[in-house]
């Protein structure tokens, strides 16, 4: 089948799901949890004490259940650290504090008996609520521009192989071009999956660092060392992140094949004056062009159970329209997935759609109009229900999300609970 016969095949589908007034299910209902920096979690005033926040995550799965959510995304490796029992990588100082240390020990983490595992905490308190719980990697990121390297501990993997790793800008990271730092990723990958009960591993859209103005990846010397064969090094960067997914995958599925892959990429695969494939948008970065992430290569290798695109603007945003990219998603996942099937000659599990929304930008003074006049979130979600491929939504961020701004937990409830009682306001402590 030629690309304009299955092109016009699957409008044709679309088209007709609209016309027949097909609402999508939504089962996938989804928060993500942020700990780098403490936006969600551990608060500031708690870092160090394991009581307070095994608290805090009660309170946190307790206010988003009660507004229909089912799925929560725990940062569990935000800087090449860990808020899990880890003997590859330290304990994250914003759990802890000190990185590697507790403040209610005094010392460098000796007994583990004695404390608190937060993945296998949240882990057992989200599956007693019927809730999934799915453990979020940052692969490559070492620091974010507020920490510097004397932060890290002093057996760090950084300070035993530098040679691993360059500086951007004021931050850290991982050489993807390397075979040792895919093979470690992939080693803390199997780690986790294989010692705790979780749902699915999720990576989100921090693949190669976002680019700056007039600074070049410091990445020459290893492509020349390393070239694979390519000559040209964008095409070597796609291939570095292309084979961590791949075997990212790989490990999971070799380890527990139930456990699922997602990502949560950028919203704009590429732009269409780039690639006619490419959504109709004029974003001044993509997935493809600048953080060197192929996601709909992943989509049609199979390589990934699910793609949650950040589609973080207003619906008639110039630049990247949220009903323009809903649609383009959802043609480009159909078109992939049924390459996939083709590929395979048999029937494949299918790589889900789910949409990742903003409700941190509501209220907000600095943002576009339409974030701060009615709800924004309550159109883009009436928009999912007529497009029959989008099979969850996942909102970024929690402490935003139970903020309530606009009365955006009313209408998340409103949809997710099928009779909520009118005269119960969902409210939460935000101190």
């Amino acid at each position: 089948m030629d690309r304009l016969r299955l092109n016009i095949l699957l409008i044709l589908s679309l088209l007709m799901a609209e016309c027949c007034q097909l609402k999508a299910e939504i089962s996938f209902r989804g928060a993500w949890i942020a700990t780098v920096a403490n936006i969600d979690w551990p608060n500031t005033e708690s870092v160090g004490y394991p009581a307070t926040q095994q608290q805090e995550l009660i309170d946190i799965l307790d206010s988003l259940q009660s507004i229909g959510i089912n799925a929560v995304i725990f940062q569990v490796r935000p800087t090449a650290d860990a808020l899990y029992w880890s003997e590859l990588e330290p304990w994250s100082h914003w759990l802890t504090g000190i990185q590697g240390y507790w403040q209610d020990y005094g010392g460098l983490l000796s007994g583990i008996d004695d404390l608190y595992d937060p993945l296998e905490f949240i882990t057992s308190e989200a599956h007693d609520r019927n809730m999934q719980v799915h453990a979020w990697l940052n692969p490559y990121r070492v620091t974010i521009s507020m920490m510097d390297t004397s932060q890290l501990v002093s057996n760090h993997l950084m300070k035993r192989h530098p040679e691993w790793f360059w500086q951007y800008g004021e931050q850290w990271y991982f050489e993807p071009g390397l075979d040792e730092t895919r093979q470690w990723i992939c080693l803390v990958v199997e780690d986790i999956v294989s010692r705790y009960d979780i749902d699915a591993i999720h990576m989100d859209d921090y693949f190669y660092p976002y680019p700056k103005p007039r600074l070049p990846l410091p990445d020459k010397a290893c492509f020349e060392a390393h070239p694979r064969g390519f000559t040209d090094i964008r095409e070597w960067r796609r291939n570095n992140v292309n084979m961590a997914i791949r075997d990212i995958s790989q490990t999971i599925r070799s380890t527990k094949p139930w456990v699922k892959f997602g990502i949560s990429p950028f919203g704009v695969w590429r732009n269409n004056t780039r690639d006619s494939i490419g959504s109709a948008t004029t974003a001044g970065l993509t997935n493809y062009d600048n953080l060197y992430a192929d996601v709909l290569l992943w989509i049609r290798e199979g390589w990934i159970d699910y793609v949650c695109p950040q589609l973080y603007w207003h619906i008639g945003n110039r630049a990247a329209d949220y009903n323009t990219l809903a649609h383009w998603w959802a043609l480009r996942v159909d078109e992939a997935n049924l390459y996939h099937a083709q590929k395979q000659q048999q029937p494949t599990n299918t790589c889900q759609l789910y949409i990742g929304m903003a409700p941190y930008r509501l209220g907000s003074e600095k943002e576009a109009s339409a974030w701060r006049t009615g709800n924004e979130i309550d159109r883009q979600m009436k928009i999912n229900r007529t497009i029959p491929q989008i099979e969850g939504e996942c909102f970024y961020s929690t402490k935003p999300l139970l903020q309530n701004p606009l009365g955006v937990c009313d209408t998340i409830r409103q949809y997710y609970i099928q009779t909520p009682d009118p005269y119960d306001r969902y409210t939460i402590d935000t101190r």
